[in-house]
């Protein structure tokens, strides 16, 4: 019988890499991805799993901060939904460890390399095959790099070769991908024979134990709905648009959903008409996903555009603190 525990879900993510116990899956992870020299030998992670975040959290948790033996600082998440602006996001991750890193005695030479790592379930760049894009400072006359500065990986787990006949002898990488994708489909003695290797043993140890602990499952369910709606949300959001739009003005209102917040608004409409429109629509939806993200009432639509944009900025940013503590 499968294990049926999909690791991109939240909670099982954050356990079998964010554990102390089970540092040596996420020094395999690393190491496969970052391909140092030397490797990665020990890790000290700096916001552990912890079962309480996930039994009070709404929303995804599915970022692990660690540092390694000499002084890296890797931040490491999981995107089961390509947001707008996550790739800028990542940058400020790394721009965030690099410079909360320093004290106020602190050298700027003692600096070290802040990392952000953002493994994907869904493709990020469809003209492309390369599946780990990897981005650095870097001088483009000379190709000359800044050393021991800021660094952001894409992982597009989807586009490896998971064939299970010949995962055994792919390069690691392509192992854990597999395991992230795949894991579900599997028991944990077919996984193990797919999977050689102490760190793969320590990720699927963990499956194991979630599948079978009656308290770990049922917060397994609970976040994969969780998830799920999540998922369901961010794509609805896209699709629909925003009807009211067009009292405003609009011709088929937001196009993009309320994460990216931009509409498109009637040729034969009033400059100025539109300008503001786009303003409170954008508005209005960014107010409306961070109000699902929390769990609160939303607001409808002719209640935010009723409103001037003073209001909606007002409220937004009060929202965002709430979201953010």
């Amino acid at each position: 019988m499968s294990l049926g525990i999909k690791p991109i879900i939240d909670f099982v993510f954050k356990k079998v890499f964010g554990s102390p116990e089970n540092s040596r899956a996420l020094i395999g992870l690393l190491n496969a991805i970052l391909e140092l020299t030397p490797p990665i030998e020990d890790v000290q992670i700096l916001n552990p799993f912890n079962y309480q975040e996930f039994a009070e959290s709404k929303v995804i948790v599915l970022d692990i901060r660690c540092r390694d033996r000499n002084g890296k600082w890797i931040n490491v998440e999981m995107q089961i939904a390509n947001q707008a602006g996550f790739l800028q996001r990542s940058v400020y991750y790394s721009c965030s460890m690099y410079v909360d890193q320093l004290q106020k005695s602190d050298q700027y030479t003692d600096a070290n390399s802040a990392i952000s790592i953002c493994l994907m379930s869904k493709k990020l760049f469809n003209d492309s095959e390369q599946a780990h894009h990897r981005f650095q400072l870097m001088d483009l006359k000379s190709g000359r790099k800044l050393a021991d500065a800021i660094e952001v990986h894409t992982i597009e787990l989807a586009k490896y070769n998971l064939d299970e006949a010949f995962i055994s002898k792919r390069p690691k990488i392509e192992q854990w991908a597999f395991l992230l994708l795949r894991a579900q489909d599997y028991d944990r003695i077919q996984l193990r024979k797919l999977l050689p290797g102490i760190e793969f043993e320590e990720a699927i140890q963990v499956l194991e134990i979630i599948s079978s602990k009656t308290e770990d499952k049922q917060m397994y369910d609970q976040r994969e709905k969780a998830q799920r709606d999540y998922i369901w949300m961010m794509t609805g959001a896209r699709k629909e648009g925003f009807a009211e739009g067009k009292m405003l003005g609009f011709d088929e209102g937001r196009r993009e959903g309320r994460e990216e917040g931009r509409e498109e608004g009637r040729e034969e409409g009033r400059e100025e008409g539109r300008e503001e429109g786009l303003q409170r629509g954008k508005l209005a939806g960014k107010i409306q996903l961070v109000q699902e993200l929390l769990g609160e009432p939303v607001s409808s639509d002719i209640d935010l555009i009723s409103q001037n944009s003073e209001s909606l900025t007002a409220l937004l940013n009060g929202l965002r603190t709430k979201l953010k503590n």
